[in-house]
């Protein structure tokens, strides 16, 4: 039986003619990248970095139709989609570039004649591929991390082959991005079983427990999420889990932020809440206000959300956990609802955007009701009493991806403690701005302390390469057996020559 596409905006389901992948093929799927990870470490970077371009205007080709695809499977929209689709574009090129320039190899080169600590042999390091990496695509973005999202340009830029999940939201868009990302393989000459494909539940967990998968990129849930990185680490052989998992992010008002233009900040952040239907992982779920202009934030909040789309949810998993979360809420009488979308609600997975408040001292005690991720558009705002509560709620707070601060000059002292307190906390800090859009440039961090992410390492941005390499270092080894990268007569590199940074 094949796998079911539904539209959310309708709800209503077809069958998509794609089925399951066995553990068998899973395995098959598996050694055909485990062969291909030894003829990957031979390909040059010029050739990997042609294979990305080669992807990226593929994608760009075809963007009308892939677009029309995912609007289809996931209602997101045809202008966020083909944004989308731009944005995985350049992230494709982005890591070309890197791949060419070399710097992500970390070449350092020690030599024998380097004396200053006593007699030693010449040692050569760099950084090497770890070998083939499964990735899991995101329900919510269904380019920009899924097929050929970061997870899969960053690995497949260093030489690992990948082998994607396929995430079941939006079965045909995956497929048929596949299929560009195998052509344009097969183009460059890239070696065969670089890419593969497989679908299902059980097909995942089998892909995760295989003996040739070297590390595994995740973006999701923080259950799902947590049970197979428990199977990563459970294996004979233990491998790295970069997931990116559930994160509650914290949005700070100081008192002259709220004072100078509480109009403005309501609007932003509803805004920022709101976007993408509220399923951006960055989503500010929760806004610190304080007290004292408690009343005019929140009538600014309340008119913000009443002018609010009906969004719809990517699934009816996601839509019946939104709905179930705003009841949990709801029935709480310590949180009042403090407004809703008045807009009529659509048919299919459609939902209204909802706003609760409470103060600290409720937040304190309903603590866990009130950090629980509710994927969707939903936000809580907490009323803060003084400078030194603020501090402690923050400094209660999980681990999260990225913190917002909105503060004035006349704050400076409260946000610099802010400051300090969330960069124990969060992988990002916002100043005077909104935590939706990652952009992906070498200065990102996403990534976060758990439970946000299982990774020191970024999911976006050119460093995000790091998780698919590990350091192998060669003590005295012959130039004729040393990576083309680590030799004297090496094109160009940067590297570090006995302590100095230089060009080879």
């Amino acid at each position: 039986m094949s796998i079911t596409s539904t539209n959310p905006r309708t709800g209503t389901a077809k069958e998509s003619g794609i089925t399951n992948t066995s553990r068998d093929e899973v395995a098959q799927v598996c050694l055909r990248a485990a062969e291909a990870a030894r003829a990957c470490r031979r390909t040059s970077r010029e050739q990997r970095a042609a294979f990305l371009r080669e992807v990226a205007s593929r994608l760009e080709q075809d963007r009308e139709r892939l677009a029309a695809t995912a609007d289809d499977e996931t209602a997101l929209g045809l202008p966020r989609l083909t944004g989308e689709i731009g944005r995985t574009v350049f992230q494709l090129r982005a890591f070309a570039d890197l791949v060419e320039e070399g710097s992500y190899l970390e070449v350092t080169i020690d030599s024998a004649a380097d004396t200053a600590i006593g007699p030693r042999p010449e040692l050569r390091r760099l950084l090497v591929p770890v070998g083939p990496v499964a990735v899991f695509g995101a329900s919510n973005f269904p380019f920009a991390f899924s097929v050929c999202g970061g997870d899969t340009a960053a690995a497949l830029a260093v030489g690992c082959p990948v082998i994607i999940k396929a995430h079941s939201s939006h079965p045909l868009t995956t497929q048929q991005t596949f299929d560009l990302l195998e052509q344009a393989a097969a183009a460059t000459g890239m070696p065969a079983g670089v890419v593969g494909l497989v679908f299902g539940r059980e097909a995942g967990q089998a892909l995760v427990q295989d003996p040739h998968i070297k590390a595994v990129g995740f973006t999701g849930s923080e259950a799902g999420g947590r049970v197979l990185f428990d199977l990563a680490s459970s294996r004979p052989e233990p491998i790295p889990f970069y997931g990116e998992l559930g994160s509650i992010n914290p949005l700070v008002v100081t008192p002259a932020a709220a004072q100078a233009r509480a109009a403005a900040i309501a609007a932003g952040y509803v805004e920022s809440l709101t976007l993408g239907g509220g399923q951006f992982c960055t989503k500010p779920s929760l806004m610190f206000i304080p007290a004292n202009f408690g009343d005019t934030l929140r009538r600014h909040l309340a008119e913000e959300i009443a002018k609010a789309n009906t969004p719809w949810l990517l699934n009816a998993g996601i839509h019946r956990a939104y709905e179930k979360g705003v009841a949990d809420l709801e029935g709480d009488d310590g949180i009042p609802l403090l407004g809703r979308a008045e807009a009529d609600l659509e048919a299919g997975f459609a939902v209204k955007p909802a706003l609760f408040w409470t103060s600290a001292e409720q937040f304190c005690d309903k603590r866990q009701l009130m950090l629980t991720e509710c994927f969707g558009p939903v936000g809580i705002v907490v009323e803060y009493a003084s400078d030194s509560q603020l501090l402690q709620l923050l400094g209660d707070l999980p681990g999260a991806l990225v913190g917002t601060i909105h503060a004035e000059s006349a704050d400076e002292a409260l946000a610099a403690d802010v400051v300090e307190v969330l960069s124990e906390r969060v992988g990002r800090i916002a100043w005077n701005g909104y935590p939706t859009g990652v952009a992906v440039s070498w200065g990102m961090m996403h990534g976060g302390p758990y439970p946000s992410s299982t990774s020191l390492h970024t999911s976006v941005g050119q460093t995000s390469v790091r998780r698919f390499l590990r350091p192998l270092c060669y003590q005295a080894v012959p130039q004729q057996l040393l990576p083309h990268e680590a030799r004297d007569n090496t094109r160009a590199v940067p590297l570090r020559r006995d302590g100095r940074l230089t060009l080879a």
